[in-house]
């Protein structure tokens, strides 16, 4: 690779995942290259091209923003018949190189002439319209049945679910969901799809997790393909991993899916870092399912007390009084920033800021109710 900018930069990445063997030669290389020299994955010598580098190569990518330098680093791959690209004019190189991707077992390229916008944009539709079960690759669906996937959804905008757990759902035969997966997803299901409503309301109804447990083995055990569709990450507070181990110990196979956590993502929805450098060199994420000095708490509320970092409680709305005066009592200051979310990511959230001595009350005044992340700490005053 003759060129070790931001062209080349985007380029190595692809080349080293595939095990290429890659020497850059290039005047100067961006902080990132440098950085893959230093790990060993590339090889580099910091000077001008000269003829002559291509010897003993295969492939050449002439990635300069110098027209002559390209130009002649093509010349001499025509002179010992290398394929080589040229960066900047696509159509002067001696090969072209096609936008490519990789899915599940399926090789996309797409060529358009030398007009790498174009061939790029193709490709992420064909990829997209894959993923999203929108065009069908035919794969045999006897791969799935009889199997179970563990997908995290997210916090609950539809769209902040990975691209892996949405392909899964498009191939579902039965969907198991929590109320707080992003069931507007279930919209896109086929007709024949089997929906089981996991729900488990706070304080109100629910179906027991034994009762998940065994729909999801019943299910797998007759053939079917399970999704198991949860809100936020499946293993934070998710009981995600009773679900894997009840499938593990029936025989079933299952696939997890990580999904994005709400005690991240919804902090960072309302404006709040969970972390910021020179405020805060740690957080804590906590149950809010079991109030501060109950037997079954696992909680060191004290310990939490003395933290200077960032606190995030999840379903702990019933609780916030408990959980305030917890920490005021082990030391926390009243004057420390707090904040919570209600419906974090959605069309209906909201956020009522306050401090730790008050944000009980400013909860109940402003009529919080479940889902919500509770946020305590300095960055949670970031406006």
């Amino acid at each position: 690779m003759v060129g070790g900018g931001s062209v080349a930069q985007r380029r190595l990445g692809l080349l080293v995942s595939t095990g290429a063997k890659v020497h850059v030669i290039s005047r100067d290389v961006t902080p990132a290259v440098e950085g893959m020299v230093k790990l060993g994955q590339i090889t580099a010598d910091l000077r001008e091209y000269r003829d002559g580098d291509l010897d003993g190569a295969w492939y050449a990518m002439a990635c300069t923003d110098e027209p002559d330098t390209n130009a002649a680093v093509v010349a001499e791959a025509e002179r010992r018949q290398v394929f080589c690209v040229r960066a900047d004019v696509a159509k002067l190189g001696t090969a072209v190189t096609p936008a490519t991707a990789e899915y599940e077992g399926l090789t996309l390229g797409v060529l358009a002439s030398g007009e790498h916008r174009r061939s790029a944009s193709v490709r992420n539709a064909l990829l997209e319209a894959l993923q999203s079960g929108v065009v069908s690759d035919e794969r045999d669906p006897a791969i799935l049945a009889g199997t179970v996937a563990l997908v995290g959804g997210g916090p609950g905008d539809p769209d902040l679910i990975t691209v892996r757990g949405r392909r899964l759902l498009s191939r579902a035969d039965v969907v198991v969901v929590d109320r707080l997966a992003p069931t507007e997803l279930l919209g896109e299901l086929a007709p024949s799809v089997e929906v089981i409503d996991a729900t488990k309301l706070p304080y109100g109804r629910y179906m027991a997790q034994e009762a998940i447990n065994a729909a999801i083995v019943d299910r797998a055990k007759a053939g079917k393909f399970v999704v198991r569709l949860k809100g936020g990450d499946p293993f934070v507070f998710g009981r995600g991993y009773e679900e894997v181990e009840a499938c593990v110990e029936a025989g079933v196979s299952v696939t997890v899916v990580p999904g994005i956590s709400s005690s991240i993502s919804v902090p960072a929805a309302a404006g709040i870092p969970v972390t910021h450098r020179g405020v805060t060199h740690e957080f804590v994420v906590v149950s809010g399912h079991v109030a501060p000095g109950h037997p079954d708490s696992l909680t060191d509320w004290d310990a939490l007390a003395r933290l200077r970092g960032t606190i995030v409680i999840l379903m702990g709305v019933e609780r916030i009084e408990q959980f305030a005066d917890a920490l005021l009592a082990g030391g926390r200051s009243a004057d420390t920033p707090a904040a919570i979310i209600q419906e974090g990511t959605m069309r209906g959230q909201r956020v009522v800021r306050a401090d730790l001595g008050t944000i009980a009350a400013r909860t109940r005044a402003e009529n919080i109710s479940p889902p919500a992340i509770i946020v305590i700490g300095s960055v949670a005053g970031f406006a």
